[in-house]
Parts: structure tokens; C-alpha cells; sequence
């Protein structure tokens, strides 16, 4: 009689909510899962949220496809302890506000963890209310600092510092250049943090930074003021801590000036051989700090790259890689936790906090990665050069 009943209370609240606008009301959503009730089903209910449109959208598509595989791999093979995972992602277009909107929806579908966001300034949004609600969150490429500043919140990739300190070591210990420029977004938190510990680290090294030239969100369709400057101040390579759709000008600019230093970026660079109308010869040599490389001959990432290139046609990216891993993670520390789908996201939340220090994953991104009570990951970069159209490694 209770099924009934919670069929026919289900059909109304579909209706109010069709009434009202859909599901993106988030004043229900909040409602509905403000206790943090189970989802009284057999599989466990899996968000996530990232760009699919907008200026970020090679990103958020290739975390959305990366967790797919992964769900679609763990349910064929028996799922969590015999548990299914329901999977499903939501557009923030790499907006802080819509990522938390994005956030009330998936609430309200009953989401019992979240694996996102995967750019920085819409994550430490959402951080803030997964900490609010005790919900487990797991970032796939979320880098910037405060990002897992909660401790509800874990990451796959490597922070900002991070990123920054190990590309000043790899150029000094590979001895790439002496002079070194630096060109960065000084409106973006993660290109701004990446360059802040590059230029710390730096101090220890062989190399001297010779020119350091900036843009912003509004200026960053011309460079030819700041090619110049690292031109002239000899710049025999230029690191570049920001996306790849900017750096894409950045290249094609430097080629109409020939100049031609070697051009050293990070995660955000991830992406730049799929962007439309660019000229992808102009990337030759271009290396980048990476967890992951797609021509690795391993197993695992063999058997990743191949369904990746099968379904959607073109060879998965970084994101890709750090989201699969992501689903993985999840995977280990609920089965560390000996948990179940019927119990609350708070409940999941507490001991999945407690299993992230327990667990050791072998992914795509890391072998034997762990994890601290920060929420850091521990595992080695990489970094890969492009050649001939495609990533390698360096």
C-alpha cells in the first residue's frame, strides 16, 4: 500500500514540477533532499557537472564521456558490491552560478555523490554547498586550492601549485632553457595560481625568468604585445598557464612574428589539437605537464583509448582520463566503506571521508594513487610533446 501511495505522490510531484518550470526548480530541489534521505533503489546515484557548452565545453564532454566508460565497465561487471550505478551529468557552462543550479538539480534527482565539478571557479562554488549538505564530491580536474578546501571535497588532477611547482623542476631538470617568459590570465584563479608557484619555484632553479606579461578575460584575443615583450627579452621558452582556446592565438600569433621559443603548459593546454580552425602544425613540439598519455602501452590504457576512440570518434584528452579514474575511486572507497546504496549522502559522505585515506588505485592517471586528510592526491607527472598531431611522450 506504501508503493502505491509513494507512486502516486511521485506522479504529483512530477506534475507540481512540470507546473513550475521542471526540474531546474531548486527550491524543490533543495526541499526534496534537504534531509539527505536515501534513494531507496538498489544503485547508487551518481552526479556530475561540468561545461558540455561554452568556451569549456572540449572539457566538461570529455569528463562526461571518461565517467560514462567508467559506469558503464563497473555496472557490466557487476557493479559496487552488486549495487548498479544511476549516472548523470548536468551543463554549468563553466559558470560558478549555473553550477550550483546544476547542483540543486541533481539534489533533486536524488544524487547521493558528486563527481565535479571540472573547472575551478564553478567547483569552489559547489564546494561550498556539498560541505553545507555533507555530500561526498570528488573533483575529476578541479585544480585551484580552495577547491578541496572543505573537507568533504577529494581531487583526481594535481592543484594549481602543484601544476606549477613540478613544470618549473621538469624544465630545470631537463635542462629545456635558461630564459624563460611567462604569459598568464591575471582574471583567472587557475591560471593565476599555477603561475604563482611556477614563479616560486623558479628561485631554486637553474633558469631565470626573464619577462612575465599578463592578460585578462577582455584582452585575450590579441598577444601580440606580450609575444613581443618575451620575444625581445630573449624567452627561449614561454610557459603558458591557461586553456587551450587562448593558447591556440597565442601560437598562431607567435608564428605570424616568427617567433618560435619552445611554448611549456599544463592541464588547461589539454585540448588545443581539437580546436576548430586551428592549424595544428603550429603545435609541433608544444609539450605540456600531464598525468595521463594516450599512447602509453599499457593495458588499461590501451583498452581506455580504444573505447573512447570507438564511441566518440577521437582520442580521449587529460579530463577524460582523471574522470574515468574518478568513477574508480568512488568505486574502491565504497567498497572500503562496506556501504550501500540505501544509506543517506550524509551517511555515504562520512565514511566515504574516512576510505579515501584507506584506498590505493591503480588508474590511468596514477599508479598506487592516494589520497591525504586534505584531499590531495599523491602519484607522479608526467608530461607529453606533441608530435605530428598527437600527444607523446616527452
Amino acid at each position: 500500500m506504501k508503493k502505491i501511495l509513494s507512486f502516486f505522490v511521485g506522479i504529483s510531484l512530477i506534475v507540481s514540477l512540470a507546473a513550475c518550470g521542471g526540474a531546474g526548480n531548486t527550491q524543490t530541489a533543495s526541499s526534496n533532499s534537504s534531509s539527505g534521505a536515501a534513494s531507496g533503489t538498489s544503485t547508487y546515484k551518481i552526479g556530475g557537472i561540468g561545461p558540455i557548452t561554452g568556451g569549456a565545453a572540449i572539457y566538461g564532454q570529455a569528463v562526461q564521456r571518461g565517467i560514462q566508460i567508467a559506469v558503464d565497465e563497473i555496472n557490466a561487471n557487476g557493479g559496487i558490491n552488486g549495487s548498479k550505478i544511476e549516472f548523470r551529468f548536468e551543463d554549468d557552462e563553466h559558470d560558478a552560478e549555473k553550477a550550483v543550479n546544476a547542483y540543486n538539480v541533481l539534489k533533486g534527482w536524488g544524487m547521493q555523490i558528486l563527481i565535479g565539478t571540472v573547472t575551478s571557479s564553478p567547483c569552489i562554488q559547489v564546494a561550498a554547498e556539498t560541505s553545507a549538505d555533507n555530500l561526498f564530491q570528488i573533483t575529476p580536474s578541479g585544480s585551484a586550492v580552495e577547491c578541496v578546501e572543505n573537507d568533504t571535497v577529494f581531487r583526481v588532477c594535481f592543484s594549481d601549485p602543484d601544476q606549477g611547482a613540478a613544470s618549473a623542476k621538469y624544465i630545470n631538470d631537463k635542462k629545456l632553457a635558461t630564459k624563460v617568459g611567462v604569459i598568464y590570465d591575471s582574471s583567472d584563479v587557475y591560471s593565476t595560481g599555477v603561475r604563482e608557484k611556477f614563479a616560486e619555484e623558479a628561485k631554486k632553479c637553474d633558469f631565470e625568468i626573464v619577462e612575465t606579461t599578463e592578460f585578462t578575460a577582455d584582452t585575450k584575443t590579441d598577444f601580440t604585445t606580450q609575444l613581443q615583450k618575451l620575444k625581445s627579452a630573449g624567452a627561449e621558452l614561454v610557459f603558458m598557464p591557461f586553456y587551450y582556446s587562448e593558447a591556440a592565438i597565442v601560437l598562431t600569433q607567435a608564428n605570424t612574428m616568427d617567433y618560435k621559443p619552445i611554448f611549456f603548459g599544463v592541464d588547461g593546454l589539454d585540448g588545443i589539437l581539437t580546436v576548430e580552425n586551428f592549424d595544428i602544425k603550429l603545435a609541433e613540439d608544444v609539450m605540456l605537464l600531464t598525468p595521463f598519455i594516450a599512447d602509453s602501452d599499457d593495458q588499461l590504457t590501451k583498452n581506455f583509448v580504444n573505447t573512447y576512440k570507438r564511441l566518440y570518434k577521437e582520442v580521449p584528452n587529460q579530463f577524460a582520463a582523471d574522470a574515468y579514474d574518478a568513477a574508480y575511486i568512488v568505486k574502491a572507497a565504497l567498497e572500503d566503506a562496506g556501504a550501500n546504496p540505501n544509506m543517506s549522502y550524509s551517511e555515504l559522505c562520512d565514511v566515504l571521508k574516512e576510505s579515501m585515506l584507506n584506498i590505493k588505485v591503480n588508474g590511468l592517471t596514477g599508479e598506487n594513487m592516494t589520497w591525504n586528510e586534505s584531499g590531495e592526491p599523491n602519484k607522479d607527472p608526467k608530461a607529453v610533446i606533441i608530435k605530428n598531431g598527437a600527444y607523446v611522450g616527452a
